[in-house]
C-alpha cells in the first residue's frame, strides 16, 4: 500500500511542471487573441475578402476544383480538409475583407498546395491522426490504470508504459505539425504578394497574425511534453 501511496502521492506533486507550459499557452492565447482582434477590424488594402483572396490562390495554383465552404463556426475555426479536399472557412474569414481574413484564408489554401504537391510532412501528420486521436483518448487511462495495478499485479508496469508510448506519439505528432504550420504560413505570405493580394502594410499585418498563430502549435507541442516529462517523474516515483 504504501508503493501505492507514494505513486498517487507522484501523481499529484509532478502537476508542478505542467505550471510553465500552462502560463505560456495563456500568454500565447492572449496575445493571438489581441493580433487577431486588432486585423480584423483592418480592411486589407485591395478591399478583397477572405473568400475571393483564398480562390485567386487555390486558381494561381492550378487548384480550381477544390471548393471553398462557409462555416457556421468560430472566426478562428478554419481548417483544409484532405479527406475531400476541401477549404473551409468561418463565415467572419469568407466574407470580410479584413487583413486578418485574407492571410488566414490563405493559410489554408497553403495546406491545400502542400495537398496537391506531395509535400512530405503532411503525408506523414495525416498517417499520424489516427494514432495520435487514440493515443490522446488512451495515454491517461492506460497510465492511471498501471498505476493501480502497480502494487498488486505485473501488468501495472506493462500498463504504465503503454501509457508513455502514448505521449510520446502526441509529442510526435506536434513536432510534426509545427513545419507543415508554418510552412503553409510561408506559401500563404509569398503568394499573396505575388498575387498583389496585399500592399506592404497588410503583407507587415499578416506576419504577425500568422506568427501568432504558429505559437498556438509551439504551445501545444509544450504542453505535450511538459505532460511527458510529468508521466516520468511518476514512473520515477514508483522505481
Amino acid at each position: 500500500m504504501m508503493e501505492e501511496k507514494g505513486m498517487f502521492g507522484g501523481y499529484y506533486s509532478s502537476m508542478i511542471v505542467l505550471i510553465p507550459a500552462m502560463i505560456f499557452t495563456m500568454i500565447v492565447q492572449a496575445r493571438i487573441k489581441r493580433v487577431f482582434s486588432t486585423y480584423t477590424e483592418i480592411e486589407n488594402s485591395k478591399r478583397i475578402t477572405g473568400y475571393e483572396a483564398a480562390r485567386r490562390m487555390l486558381n494561381a495554383n492550378g487548384l480550381q476544383q477544390v471548393p471553398i465552404n462557409m462555416l457556421k463556426s468560430d472566426s478562428l475555426t478554419n481548417y483544409y480538409d484532405p479527406r475531400n479536399n476541401t477549404v473551409n472557412l468561418s463565415s467572419e474569414i469568407y466574407n470580410q475583407d479584413s487583413v486578418a481574413s485574407v492571410c488566414i484564408a490563405c493559410h489554408e489554401v497553403g495546406h491545400a498546395i502542400q495537398h496537391a504537391t506531395g509535400y512530405a510532412p503532411v503525408k506523414m501528420r495525416n498517417a499520424l491522426v489516427p494514432v495520435t486521436n487514440f493515443a490522446q483518448n488512451a495515454s491517461w487511462p492506460f497510465i492511471l490504470l498501471g498505476i493501480v495495478l502497480s502494487s498488486t499485479s505485473q501488468y501495472g508496469t506493462m500498463f504504465f508504459n503503454i501509457g508513455i508510448l502514448c505521449f510520446v506519439a502526441v509529442i510526435l505528432f506536434h513536432l510534426v505539425t509545427l513545419p507543415v504550420e508554418l510552412d503553409a504560413s510561408s506559401r500563404a505570405l509569398t503568394q499573396m504578394r505575388t498575387l498583389d493580394l496585399v500592399d506592404d502594410a497588410d503583407y507587415t499585418g499578416s506576419k504577425k497574425v500568422l506568427s501568432a498563430a504558429a505559437m498556438t502549435y509551439v504551445a501545444a507541442l509544450a504542453t505535450a511534453a511538459a505532460a511527458l516529462i510529468r508521466i516520468l517523474l511518476i514512473r520515477g516515483n514508483r522505481d
